[in-house]
C-alpha cells in the first residue's frame, strides 16, 4: 500500500512539473525618456546590454525631440524617469514639478556653428539670420541667452532669431545651407558640422559658462524615489554601469554606436575621444544655471541648496567640505 501511495505521489509531482506551466510574476516596468545624440550613448548601451533586465526590471524606452517634451512626458506619467538639460529641469521645478536630480548625465562640448564667414560673433547677426535650438528653455537656448548678455548686453537680444528644430533636422538644414544660418548643438551633430569645409564656431560652452557642466541630468519624481526605491536604485546603477563600460571600451563602443548615427566606426571613435567628451554621472553646474535663469527671468526662484533639487545619492557624490567648498561644490556654480 505504501509503495502504491508513493508511486501515485511521484506521478502527481511529475505531472505538476512537466504538464503545468510555472507561474511567473510580470517584471516591474520602468519607462525611460531620452532624446537624440551621442549624449545618449549610455542609454543605447544599457538597452543593448540588458542592464535593467539584469537587475530585474523591464525598461520601456521612449525618445523625444527636446527637454520640454521629456518634461511633459514626466509630468503626464508617460515616463517614470528621464533625461533633459538643467534649464528645462529647473523650469519644471520652478513651476512645482515634484522631481529632483538622480544623477548627472555626461559632459560634452556644446557650440554655436555657422557656415557664414561674415558671422564671426553674435554682434554680426541680422534679424533674418535664424539660429536653431531644440526648444525654448533648452540648454542651448539658455547658453545663447548667457552669451547674448555677455556680448550684447541683454539675454533676450537674439530671441527673434531663434527657431525650434530637433538636432537631426537642424544639422541637415545647416549643412545644406537652407533655412537657418546657425545651429547651437551637441555631438555628433556639432562634430559633423565642424567637419564641413568653411563651418566654424561662433561661441562654445566653456567661453559662455566658464567651466564644464552636465549637459543633461537624470530625473525622477519624489514619488518614484520614495515608493519604488529598488527601481530608483536600479536606474542609477544601470546608467552608471553603462557609462563605465563606455569609458573602458571606447573602440567597442564606437563599433556598436556607429550604425545608430550612420557613421563609420573610425569617425565615431574620434567623436568619443573628442576633447571635452566625458561620460560621467558627476553633476556640474546646477546652481550656476539656476542663478542665471533667475536673474534673466526664466525662473522665479533659486534653490536655497542642492538638497532642494537633488536626491541623497547626488548630495553624497558632491559632498560638503568643511572649511570651504570642495572642487566639485565650486563647479555647481559659475
Amino acid at each position: 500500500m505504501r509503495k502504491k501511495c508513493l508511486l501515485i505521489l511521484s506521478m502527481l509531482l511529475i505531472f505538476t512539473v512537466f504538464q503545468v506551466p510555472a507561474y511567473s510574476a510580470p517584471k516591474e516596468k520602468i519607462k525611460i525618456a531620452g532624446q537624440f545624440g551621442l549624449v545618449y550613448a549610455p542609454l543605447m548601451v544599457a538597452r543593448s546590454q540588458g542592464l535593467f533586465e539584469k537587475y530585474g526590471l523591464e525598461p520601456v524606452w521612449k525618445e523625444y525631440g527636446s527637454g520640454g517634451a521629456v518634461r511633459e512626458a514626466l509630468i503626464s506619467g508617460e515616463a517614470d524617469v528621464g533625461f533633459m538639460g538643467i534649464p528645462p529641469f529647473l523650469i519644471g521645478w520652478d513651476k512645482g514639478c515634484p522631481w529632483k536630480v538622480a544623477l548627472g548625465f555626461v559632459v560634452v562640448p556644446v557650440g554655436l556653428v555657422t557656415y557664414d564667414p561674415d558671422l564671426k560673433s553674435l554682434k554680426d547677426f541680422k534679424p533674418e539670420d535664424k539660429i536653431a535650438v531644440p526648444s525654448p528653455g533648452s540648454i542651448q537656448h539658455i547658453l545663447l541667452a548667457m552669451a547674448a548678455e555677455q556680448e550684447l548686453g541683454s539675454p533676450n537680444a537674439l530671441d527673434n532669431n531663434i527657431v525650434a528644430m530637433p538636432h537631426p533636422d537642424a544639422c541637415a538644414a545647416l549643412i545644406s545651407k537652407k533655412g537657418i544660418k546657425a545651429h547651437f548643438t551637441t555631438p555628433p551633430y556639432l562634430f559633423e558640422e565642424l567637419s564641413e569645409p568653411g563651418f566654424h564656431l561662433i561661441v562654445d560652452d566653456i567661453s559662455v559658462f566658464g567651466h564644464p557642466f552636465s549637459f543633461n541630468v537624470g530625473l525622477a519624481s519624489q514619488d518614484f524615489h520614495d515608493q519604488r526605491p529598488v527601481a530608483y536604485s536600479v536606474f542609477v546603477s544601470a546608467i552608471s554601469e553603462a557609462m563605465a563600460w563606455i569609458n573602458s571600451n571606447k573602440e567597442e563602443a564606437a563599433e556598436f554606436l556607429a550604425p545608430e548615427f550612420k557613421l563609420s566606426a573610425e569617425k565615431t571613435l574620434r567623436y568619443l575621444e573628442w576633447e571635452g567628451m566625458n561620460y560621467t554621472t558627476a553633476p556640474y553646474g546646477l546652481m550656476g544655471f539656476a542663478q542665471f535663469m533667475k536673474e534673466a527671468g526664466y525662473i522665479s526662484r533659486v534653490p536655497a541648496s542642492l538638497e532642494e533639487i537633488a536626491f541623497e545619492n547626488v548630495l553624497s557624490f558632491v559632498g560638503s567640505r568643511a572649511g570651504g567648498l570642495s572642487e566639485i561644490e565650486m563647479l555647481q556654480g559659475r
